[in-house]
């Protein structure tokens, strides 16, 4: 990873933060895409980065089209003067907004397209096909991928976690329009989260081949568990495709098997979608 040029969109907390940092450690220069730069004020790990020149900090709204083509820009451009310009090799996608909770509705995101908008700005403005993009997605969201849940999990992802899935199902939807995956129609969120006109603002079907998609079990703020001396990636199962009796894992070991195993290892999980849990 020494040299190469990452950009994070969603990295302020999370999976993106904790994969960032990672990639900073193996040499990586990372550019941010923030709502608000400030996030980082008091987080000595990212300032030393900064004062290296490692870092970048772009202030910039992923839901704003001009905002994601410039933090392309500013990505490709590792000096003011032009001087030193470079393909992006990776984008790490993590978006995803804080949620409220509704009696009615469960978990909500505001707004409700947050992602999938968010995404397809991302492909609209790609500057070239040969960057390689990882976007984290969830399990349980298709029909197919509701079906591998524990019996105990159902429940709550029918009634806490379906504003939010539809979300990223229309990301998915997205990424296999793009990347000529199969879809099944009837997981389609509509055109409430996709907008009318989405297929004529991302590449064309079959174009986008540089991609990788993990779908982790239900989140926890857990320790990574994989980096506990001799673990290793045997602290977590991957699998392409659904992954049986999945029930939780932590966003830091998700940020593991990401850079140490996607990253790392990219010629074996390019264009597919793997799940990831305990």
């Amino acid at each position: 990873m020494e040299n190469s040029t990452v950009l994070v969109i969603g990295g302020s907390r999370n999976i993106g933060y904790y994969s960032a940092v990672r990639l900073l450690a193996l040499g990586a220069t990372v550019t941010f895409l923030l709502r608000s730069p400030r996030v980082f004020d008091q987080d000595d790990t990212i300032q030393n980065y900064v004062k290296e020149g490692k870092a970048r900090l772009i202030q910039g709204d992923a839901l704003v089209k001009g905002d994601v083509r410039r933090a392309w820009s500013e990505a490709q451009h590792q000096q003011e003067d032009d001087s030193d310009i470079r393909p992006v090799d990776f984008l790490i996608f993590t978006v995803g907004g804080t949620p409220h909770f509704s009696l009615t509705k469960g978990f909500i995101i505001t707004p409700p397209d947050l992602v999938t908008q968010s995404l397809i700005n991302v492909l609209e403005t790609l500057p070239s096909p040969h960057t390689k993009i990882i976007t984290i997605s969830s399990n349980g969201l298709t029909q197919a991928s509701h079906k591998s849940l524990p019996l105990l999990l159902k429940p709550l992802y029918n009634y806490l976690l379906p504003e939010p899935h539809k979300d990223k199902c229309g990301a998915e939807e997205v990424i296999a329009h793009s990347a000529g995956w199969e879809w099944d129609a009837r997981d389609s969120p509509g055109d409430a989260i996709l907008g009318a006109d989405w297929t004529s603002r991302i590449p064309s079907t079959g174009e986008l081949k540089s991609i990788a998609v993990i779908r982790p079990a239900l989140l926890t703020d857990g320790v990574c568990r994989a980096d506990v001396k001799g673990k290793g990636s045997e602290a977590y199962r991957v699998k392409e495709g659904d992954l049986e009796c999945s029930y939780s894992v932590s966003r830091k070991d998700v940020a593991h098997f990401l850079v140490e195993g996607v990253v790392r290892h990219w010629q074996e999980w390019e264009g597919k979608c793997v799940s990831i849990a305990y």
